[in-house]
């Protein structure tokens, strides 16, 4: 195998021949190549229009010390779980001719950057010179850009409430100083260079943004330029840590709140199509009242305020809406906050009788609901989540409605409306048998996952994780939904044809709990088991979000 020669090797080359000592040979070095390393001053052209700032990386000279990481936490004051800049490590090769590649990585300062798009409350700032700037002061520490950044760049800092990333040193580039991290390595593997962007996008990007295991360029468009071995092709690089298969954050606050309002907006679905009903003339259903109504959005203002127990800063969850032309987060938010404040105004319409308002009221609550479902999902229909990224995703949180239906179903038999909880019923276990769809889908595409799948590596490990470390997790979650959610609703179906409200009611009860608590652990397995795309062989950040399970964290 043939052998690349680094900046290192050609100090030393040189060394051996002159009698110049070994630090005057880098000085010597460092002023024929230019290097920018060791220099407090930094001399780079000013950007023209079209240009921006960029990281270029060599691959053939880091050296794996994470130098650059303790620069970089040292200039910004950040503690060691609080990383900007991280160091991956990939091995090649068959002993004894094996490799090592180590990759140093920032914000990749992209031309779309995924996180700046999704941040629900505008907290990123694209600057002039093209730096991805993070405002701390707006940001509510939602996490979403740490899902939503192909490369996790951004880091919460669980101290301040927020999230927080890599800046460039935009402040020391102003004034023509080094970054902290560009200064440090010793062996002058990062560099600050200008980039024209629209001929990195048409030209360059597809070639020179390209490095072992990195995500698809075409999701963000990075700037940062890579060098790479001359013999990278003829080595298969692997991750360091490729052995390795951790669960991810359980995010139990939004375990909760998304399926609680999956619940009500469900249950709302059944009170709008029996309105519907009465409407035609089945006058023998039960009219929709305002017990029931109340029942059905009492999940939803339990769930939603517990989502802000996810925030960092939860006394600012009401900015989340800022952003609603381009965040989805932001677009779930104002959706459930008009369903929950237009359905408290269909209790009152019923208390109260007005009947002028109703309807429209109940169209505002039906198309608010459904909607903020649906942008619920799509929070999660990422790139960076692979085993997110997909439409049963969708499929699963619409369908965990079924639940609503089996709380209407309920009330109205304790109501004594036992005919039209029937109705209900039969509904119920249509939507619980489609839940069970989705599960059988899903199982069938992780069964004859093939490692020609894009983003294998990640759902391999996400498969790994369900029939390994969540097998029983799993088995409960599909045993209680078969049985909580479609043969007890058959069973009360049964009594309450029968007139034994009393004995279907109990079973009901039985079902609505069981049932919710099917959905908790199955929604608990969606969270604990995704793989995000990232930096290969991250050892010492690894997956920045899963303090979960860190040692003593619990």
């Amino acid at each position: 195998m043939g052998e690349t020669s680094t900046p290192i090797d050609s100090i030393l080359n040189k060394e051996s021949n002159s009698n110049n000592t070994p630090i005057e040979s880098f000085i010597n070095h460092k002023a024929d190549t230019g290097m920018q390393c060791g220099n407090y001053s930094i001399d780079i052209p000013e950007l023209k229009e079209g240009e921006q700032y960029r990281f270029h990386f060599d691959l053939t000279a880091c050296v794996g010390c994470h130098c650059c990481e303790a620069a970089c936490n040292e200039q910004n004051g950040n503690d060691a779980d609080v990383k900007w800049r991280r160091v991956g490590e990939m091995e090649g090769g068959t002993f004894p001719n094996v490799s090592q590649l180590f990759n140093s990585m920032s914000c990749n300062h992209c031309i779309d950057p995924a996180c700046l798009n999704g941040c629900p409350t505008e907290s990123y700032i694209k600057l002039d010179n093209g730096i991805v700037f993070h405002e701390d002061e707006s940001c509510i520490g939602c996490q979403y850009c740490t899902w939503n950044c192909p490369y996790e760049v951004p880091v919460m800092n669980y101290d301040r409430g927020i999230v927080t990333k890599c800046h460039m040193c935009v402040d020391k580039l102003e004034v023509g100083e080094t970054p902290a991290c560009v200064q440090a390595c010793p062996a002058g593997a990062i560099n600050i260079e200008v980039v024209n962007k629209e001929q990195w996008l048409n030209e360059d990007m597809n070639k020179e943004a390209i490095a072992p295991h990195l995500p698809d360029t075409s999701i963000t468009k990075p700037t940062t330029r890579y060098t790479v071995p001359e013999n990278m092709d003829e080595i298969n690089y692997k991750p360091a840590d490729e052995h390795i298969t951790k669960p991810a954050h359980s995010e139990l606050p939004l375990v909760f709140m998304t399926v609680l309002t999956q619940m009500s907006v469900g249950g709302f679905v059944a009170l709008f199509f029996g309105e519907l009903l009465t409407m035609f003339g089945f006058n023998n259903l039960a009219s929709a009242n305002y017990i029931l109504a109340a029942f059905i959005i009492l999940p939803a203002l339990i769930g939603l305020p517990l989502s802000a127990l996810h925030l960092g800063r939860p006394l600012l969850a009401h900015t989340a809406m800022k952003n609603w032309r381009k965040s989805w987060l932001s677009r779930e938010a104002l959706a459930l906050a008009i369903y929950a404040g237009s359905t408290i105004g269909v209790i009152l319409c019923y208390y109260f009788e007005i009947n002028s308002i109703l309807t429209l009221l109940i169209l505002l609550s039906l198309g608010s609901g459904l909607y903020g479902i649906y942008a619920q999902s799509m929070i999660y229909r990422i790139a960076a989540r692979p085993s997110w990224n997909r439409e049963s995703t969708t499929k699963r949180f619409l369908a965990s409605g079924y639940l609503g239906l089996i709380l209407v179903a309920f009330i109205l038999t304790a109501q004594g409306y036992g005919s039209s909880a029937m109705a209900i019923l039969s509904i119920t276990i249509l939507g619980a048998a489609y839940q069970v769809l989705v599960i059988f889908e899903e199982k069938v595409f992780y069964k004859y996952l093939g490692n020609k799948e894009t983003n294998y590596y990640q759902l391999n490990k996400t498969k790994t994780l369900l029939e390994n470390n969540f097998k029983s997790h799993l088995k409960i979650r599909f045993n209680t939904l078969v049985g909580f959610g479609i043969i007890l609703p058959i069973i009360a179906t049964i009594f309450l044809a029968n007139g034994n409200i009393n004995i279907a009611s109990i079973i009901l009860a039985i079902s609505l709990l069981g049932s919710t608590i099917s959905e908790l652990i199955g929604r608990y397995l969606f969270y604990v088991t995704v793989v995000p795309l990232g930096l290969a062989g991250n050892f010492f950040a690894g997956n920045q979000r899963g303090r979960d399970y860190k040692e003593g964290s619990h």
